[in-house]
Parts: C-alpha cells; sequence; structure tokens
C-alpha cells in the first residue's frame, strides 16, 4: 500500500489558491492515501471566532471537500486533510476523509490547543476509525498527539495508521511520534505545514515542518525538512499493525490490564 503527506506553506485566507496549490500537487502523486495539513486551505492564525467561521465551510458540502473528493475519485486515493468546518453556529477544527467513492468521515479535534480555545468548540465525534480496503485508519489533529489515549484508543479501535494533520509549533512532537507508534504498534503520517504567520499584532508564529512517517517499530521511514514545501510517498505493509507481540509471551493489547486503569478516567 502506497502512502504518503503533503506538506505545504499555505497564504492566510486564500483558500482557494492553497486548494489548487495541494490538487497540482497531488495530481502528480500515485499514492492509495495521502495526509494534508490541519487548516490546509486557510491558514492556522486567525484573529477571531468570528473570523475562523467566515472560512469555515460545510463538510462535505464545502468548496473544498468538493474539491478534494474530485480529485480522491481522480486519481483512485483517500485523502485525509484539515479544514475550519462550520455546523449551524458551531465552529470546528475538523479533519475529513474522502476516497474514490466520495465523503468517507470525519473528525472533530478533542483537545484544542492555546488560543484554539477562544475559536472552536470541542470536538464532539470521539476517535474514530474507517476501513478504506487495504488499511484501517484513524485520525487524530496535531496537538491530540499530546494525549497518549489519542493514539491508544484509535489503535483499541483497530487503526493500523493513524492520519495525524497537524500545524506543529512546539519541537516536541516528532520526537514523540515513534513513540506513539511503538507503544501501539501502529504506523502514523503526520503531516504537518512550515513557513510562519504573525497577524492582527499576535505573536509570531514558526511552524516546525519536518512531516515524517513511522512505522510499527518506531522507525521514521521518511521526513522532510523543517522548511521547504514537499510531499512523501513511501510503500507500506499495513498488516505488520496487526502484529502486537513484543515476545512470545507479551501482547502490547492482550498484556492491558484496564481494570487497574481507574484513575485514567478520572
Amino acid at each position: 500500500m502506497k502512502i504518503g503527506l503533503y506538506q505545504n506553506n499555505p497564504t492566510f485566507g486564500e483558500v482557494e489558491k492553497n486548494v489548487a496549490d495541494a490538487v497540482n500537487t497531488i495530481s502528480e502523486l500515485s499514492a492509495d492515501l495521502l495526509v494534508l495539513p490541519e487548516l490546509f486551505n486557510t491558514g492556522y492564525q486567525f484573529l477571531s471566532r468570528n473570523e475562523a467561521a467566515s472560512l469555515a465551510e460545510e463538510i462535505p458540502g464545502g468548496f473544498t471537500c468538493r474539491a478534494m473528493m474530485k480529485l480522491a475519485k481522480e486519481k483512485k486515493m483517500h485523502i485525509v486533510f484539515g479544514v475550519a468546518e462550520r455546523k449551524g453556529d458551531f465552529v470546528y477544527n475538523s479533519a475529513a476523509v474522502v476516497g474514490p467513492s466520495g465523503f468517507v468521515g470525519l473528525y472533530r479535534k478533542t483537545h484544542l490547543f492555546d488560543e484554539e480555545k477562544l475559536l472552536f468548540d470541542p470536538g464532539d465525534t470521539g476517535f474514530r476509525v474507517w476501513n478504506i480496503g487495504g488499511a484501517t485508519i484513524g485520525v487524530m489533529i496535531c496537538f491530540d498527539w499530546f494525549f497518549p489515549e489519542s493514539a491508544r484508543i484509535l489503535s483499541l479501535l483497530g487503526a493500523d495508521i493513524i492520519c495525524h494533520p497537524a500545524n506543529l509549533v512546539l519541537p516536541y512532537c516528532q520526537y514523540a511520534m515513534p513513540v506513539r507508534c511503538l507503544e501501539n504498534r501502529v504506523f502514523s503520517i503526520t503531516a504537518n505545514r512550515t513557513g510562519t504567520e504573525k497577524r492582527g499584532g499576535k505573536k509570531l508564529l514558526t511552524y516546525t515542518g519536518n512531516s515524517l512517517i513511522v512505522n510499527p517499530m518506531g522507525q521514521v521511514l521518511k521526513a522532510l525538512d523543517g522548511t521547504g514545501v514537499g510531499t512523501i510517498v513511501l510503500e507500506v505493509d499495513p498488516k505488520k499493525a496487526k502484529d502486537k507481540r513484543v515476545t512470545t509471551r507479551n501482547d502490547l493489547f492482550e498484556d492491558r490490564r484496564p481494570s487497574l486503569y481507574g484513575p485514567l478516567m478520572q
């Protein structure tokens, strides 16, 4: 199975341009599954909730989702991408999953980061997985990685590959994702952005790039640098994520003892 990612540097608010850039780049790729960054079509540094709402779209009826569905159909691939979603009076930091047959599913970010709490409503979907034919995929968005429960729940639900749209500004995630993959024996695709944003007197945000794909042994299969726009496509065997054995006597999931994990639920 060919999996990959797209690392971009969007121009804030120029949705049509950012989507066109993505479509033009992805059109040249051959992959079964491709992950795009968080809020790839709008940029990240909104000045207010009203501004976020004005650039948010309905899913799957909005411009970006329709463009991605068209691309997925033409390229016969599944695409996971981050967008601001408008649902009535609610505004979510969301990721959509589309494929050759159209819209597949939606995830709304569970753990909002910093000023996102002033812009978006907390996600209400919970963590979800989808079978896309060659593998089962799950989605978490950016800061969700900081909570090991996110990747563990997706893995327990059967995810072979964790798709991770991101706009990372802290330096930790790229070091942590190998741990998330090792402790759950899954693949991960972290699609980050690059560039900077400084709008309306807010602090400068510098995005760390270094998008990466990690295997179930915690090995980084390939990563991009921290500054450029680029893509990765490589071939993996999702079946390797089914093997949770550490030794002949130890299985990561069978050895769990949920009856002793009560404090995690408090």
